[in-house]
């Protein structure tokens, strides 16, 4: 490629997403129904009240392409996070995969659901072979210097995680299978419960009260519990009112007879002390 001077930017001169793979049918370990799940549960409760909705950008088995020098290189990342970027509002702007170099901002948050076949790889207990492009914690710690990077595993329900303190990962201290991002203003934690119809041990978000984020259907069934309390009270409201107007009526009819009575005996009802 024809260099010009001064150089053009690499979003001018690098190839876009439109350009680059967006899968790879030969690349082992494929998602399986946990790989698929998981990250949806993410998705759902991440709600950071720091940014607005359209200036967060969640990717979930995305390809990131992130070395202007080798614009081929990629990291396939089970679920990251991204803010300040642009959400896309036409179908057709969806994303086929995160550009790093047209994008301009790195992911905030990656998280890495640990297999056998990744886990070594995943942990950064893998040397980079030569001529090789590097591992994903290289490339989450030295080239994209992730904020936050998180490994979750199904098979033991262990959560790591790890914060870029000055140019290298330290692990975090969890409470309680929890941590902190102050920038976030949430949590991230392992809950034990039931999501689409399976019973496990799952990373979700929680907020300043450590209460769980609530998914869509969780909404959807509070929503309805609220409005069923509401008719309830409703209902109770308006029998107590039906209940006052009968005794009302009772009152009326007592005093209507009264003043029958006092009427025959030829008393005013006036004169009744």
């Amino acid at each position: 490629m024809y260099q010009t001077n001064p150089p053009k930017p690499p979003q001018e001169t690098l190839p876009t997403m439109y350009d680059l793979p967006s899968e790879d049918p030969e690349e082992p370990g494929l998602p399986d129904e946990f790989h698929d799940i998981q990250p949806q549960l993410l998705k759902e409760t991440f709600r950071p009240s720091t940014y607005l909705p359209e200036q967060v950008f969640v990717g979930t088995d995305l390809n990131v392409y992130y070395d202007v020098r080798h614009p081929q290189w990629y990291k396939r990342s089970d679920w990251f996070a991204v803010l300040g970027v642009e959400r896309s509002e036409q179908q057709a702007d969806l994303r086929l995969s995160y550009v790093i170099w047209q994008e301009g901002v790195s992911p905030f948050l990656v998280v890495e659901l640990l297999s056998p076949s990744t886990e070594e790889e995943d942990l950064g207990q893998t040397l980079r072979e030569i001529n090789q492009p590097p591992t994903k914690w290289n490339v989450y710690e030295r080239i994209l210097h992730v904020p936050y990077y998180v490994v979750f595993s199904r098979y033991t329900g262990e959560l790591k995680a790890f914060e870029i303190r000055g140019v290298r990962y330290q692990e975090l201290s969890l409470e309680g299978d929890r941590f902190w991002l102050p920038e976030l203003e949430l949590g991230l934690g392992v809950w034990q419960g039931h999501y689409e119809n399976v019973e496990g041990r799952w990373l979700r978000w929680y907020d300043a009260e450590g209460q769980w984020l609530p998914t869509a259907q969780e909404q959807l069934a509070d929503t309805e519990a609220q409005l069923e309390e509401a008719e309830a009270q409703l209902e109770e409201r308006e029998a107590q009112l039906e209940e006052t107007e009968a005794q009302l009526e009772q009152e009326r009819s007592r005093t209507q007879q009264l003043a029958e009575m006092l009427h025959n005996l030829g008393i005013p009802p006036d004169q009744i002390p």
